[in-house]
């Protein structure tokens, strides 16, 4: 509990989340570093060090390393797929973010950095049916990943296994598959898939115009996994000395974006008329995870039921949009 730890994104859901669990385990010495200024952090702690920085420029990862022994990067310029597929270039950037963290690293001694991979780095062609099996962890070669952040991803996925390989660092890849939950984006254009339907749902309701926008035929599937799954997995695959390798880490839950909103209605306790943009960004059509190699190598995989997960992510953002109403 007295190594020195850096969690570069600690603004953003994921990485607010993460924070906290390593407070909740008894870290006391954490150095939270974000670009957004303090007041846009979803979650900020005072207790640790809170430091804003761009850590795509190299003496902020400089800084942002020293003395540190382990490093969580879970920085990234992203959001949901109306905001990868529309801005290709921006996501290709976070290209510095790792590599300049990883060279960093490698000169103050860190001993074990994680990085935050996407599903997004699996080939192109293995998702165009909506009923697809989950892709396995080898899937992602021969390459075609999702133009612009999944390049960007399997890249700095690469340089992460060379750093092990040359510089002795050891380190760890866990390849996400949608996580949703509490303290996120709901809004804004960055927002995923359970968020957006939650949003949309709510504003139904509470505007009694009870119609839904919904991107695409509504008939692509994805899995979707919970944020405190999603935390339980990092710290299992950072820790583990045996996944040497990328790895998936997603529900294998597959549902439709259909089968999405009948679950968020049901929450609501409304039923919507259906208006589908099919001009809108929608992604592959199919893509979930297939959990064998996480379930063999860690005897676990993420489990919350998705009913259960928007349930909790529902009544969070219900209460955001509606606070001083």
């Amino acid at each position: 509990m007295q190594k020195k730890i850096l969690v570069a994104g600690a603004g953003g859901f994921i990485g607010g989340h993460l924070v906290a669990e390593l407070l909740r385990k008894g870290h006391k010495d954490i150095r939270a570093v974000d670009i957004k200024p303090f007041n846009e952090w979803y979650q900020r702690f005072p207790q640790v060090e809170n430091v804003q920085a761009d850590l795509q420029l190299k003496d902020a990862c400089d800084r942002a390393t020293k003395g540190v022994e382990q490093v969580y990067n879970l920085a990234a310029d992203m959001g949901g797929m109306g905001f990868i597929e529309l801005n290709k270039g921006l996501c290709m950037l976070s290209v510095l973010i790792n590599t300049h963290l990883l060279m960093a690293a490698k000169d103050a001694g860190v001993k074990r950095f994680f990085y935050a991979s996407s599903a997004c780095v699996y080939n192109g062609e293995k998702q165009t049916d909506p009923n697809v099996t989950g892709l396995r962890e080898e899937d992602a070669y021969p390459a075609m990943p999702e133009d612009g952040y999944g390049w960007e991803k399997l890249f700095s996925e690469r340089m992460c296994r060379h750093f092990m390989e040359d510089f002795k660092i050891t380190t760890r890849v866990a390849r996400f598959h949608n996580v949703y939950g509490p303290n996120g984006t709901y809004d804004g254009g960055r927002e995923k898939a359970p968020a957006a339907i939650c949003r949309k749902v709510i504003q139904a309701k509470l505007s009694g115009k009870h119609e839904i926008e919904i991107w695409g035929d509504g008939h692509q599937t994805r899995s979707f996994m919970y944020i405190d799954d999603c935390i339980l997995g990092i710290d299992k695959i950072f820790t583990s000395e045996t996944v040497t390798f990328p790895i998936n880490l997603g529900s294998a839950e597959k549902v439709s974006i259909n089968q999405l909103v009948d679950i968020v209605e049901d929450i609501a306790g409304i039923k919507l008329k259906r208006k589908y943009k099919l001009d809108a960004p929608k992604g592959v059509n199919g893509r979930n995870s297939d959990n064998t190699l996480i379930k063999k190598v860690l005897n676990w995989e993420p489990n919350l039921p998705l009913r259960v997960g928007m349930e909790k992510t529902y009544a969070w953002i219900y209460d955001e949009m509606t606070r001083g109403k």
